[in-house]
């Protein structure tokens, strides 16, 4: 007679016995993630609420307010169109959009091409950090300073700059009186200021070429400019179109070198955008209209950055 046991199959329990252990390290996984979304909240919640305080709102209101007449005092009244109406046919705003645009495009045609030669010269002849320090000490100073320290030297009178041309017998140049002078004088002052970074960024886009390719090259026989017209050049690009996308839009907002320097004259031949937006709103307390111009400076940026972004074609590399 066979005896039937009471205790179940060991099989069973086993099975039984990883059921109850089998979702513990899966727990505890599941604990660690939430963990690491806690910490990264934590870390991101402050650049969160500065970008929603200090950028997103003020943008957001800023559109708003291009619709109303407002001049603090009273509250906001709804216009509708009638500020952009009125931006389209106001002949000092596309007088400031000209001015504007000479200014970028000398600023960033002088810059960019002093900034790619520094950066080839110190990847091809020096890596020295000194030289760099050099480089980067003028974009150390404030724009305000930097422009203060220019209009001292470029005085027509008793500017340092002026003694030299006078002392090589040249007729003394008013550069920030003159309405032809002006504008590249000032973008020039801007161009000093900012190559040494520029310079930096092209330059850390170089160090990430490959030293091999140069090394090929120059057992083909390739001379310095081949080498930067056949392998500098391409493989550099996404990074000077990242720059170039970056100074453009810096150059579009130039307001306090010129506020230092001329305060738009003479004859409002230096009347940048960002000076007139600025003197329309807190000038004359025309805020409405200068949002409206706002608006349009964002959309112009907007416009430029995504044109120069397809075609520099910035997010794809060569490389690889």
């Amino acid at each position: 007679m066979t005896i039937a046991s009471s205790s179940p199959p060991s099989l069973p329990l086993r099975g039984a016995e990883e059921a109850q252990t089998g979702p513990g390290p899966r727990r505890a996984a599941g604990h660690e993630e939430r963990g690491d979304g806690r910490l990264a909240a934590v870390f991101l919640a402050p650049a969160l609420l500065g970008f929603v305080v200090f950028l997103l709102w003020p943008t957001l209101r800023g559109v708003y307010l291009s619709f109303t007449r407002f001049n603090l005092l009273t509250p906001a009244r709804w216009v509708g169109l009638d500020n952009y109406v009125r931006m389209v046919n106001d002949p000092i705003f596309w007088d400031s959009m000209g001015v504007t645009v000479v200014y970028v495009a000398v600023n960033i045609g002088v810059q960019t091409v002093s900034a790619l030669a520094i950066a080839v010269l110190m990847q091809r002849l020096t890596q020295s950090a000194v030289l760099r320090g050099i480089v980067l000490t003028p974009y150390l100073m404030s724009n305000v300073v930097a422009g203060i320290v220019w209009l001292w030297i470029l005085d027509t009178q008793l500017g340092v700059g002026n003694e030299i041309v006078a002392g090589l017998g040249f007729d003394r140049v008013p550069f920030l009186a003159d309405e032809t002078w002006a504008i590249p004088t000032i973008a020039l002052i801007n161009v000093w200021r900012h190559v040494g970074y520029t310079a930096l960024l092209l330059f850390a886009g170089l160090m990430a070429i490959p030293n091999d390719m140069y090394e090929a090259a120059k057992v083909d026989g390739a001379g310095e400019a081949r080498m930067f017209r056949r392998i500098t050049m391409p493989l550099l690009r996404p990074v000077l179109a990242v720059v170039l996308i970056m100074t453009v839009i810096g150059s579009f907002q130039v307001f306090d070198t010129v506020a230092v320097t001329t305060a738009g004259g003479p004859a409002n031949a230096t009347n940048v955008l960002q000076f007139y937006i600025y003197g329309t709103a807190f000038g004359r307390f025309q805020f409405g209209y200068a949002s409206a111009m706002s608006v349009a400076l964002l959309v112009v940026l907007s416009a430029v950055t995504v044109l120069q972004y397809r075609l520099t074609r910035a997010g794809r590399s060569d490389l690889g």
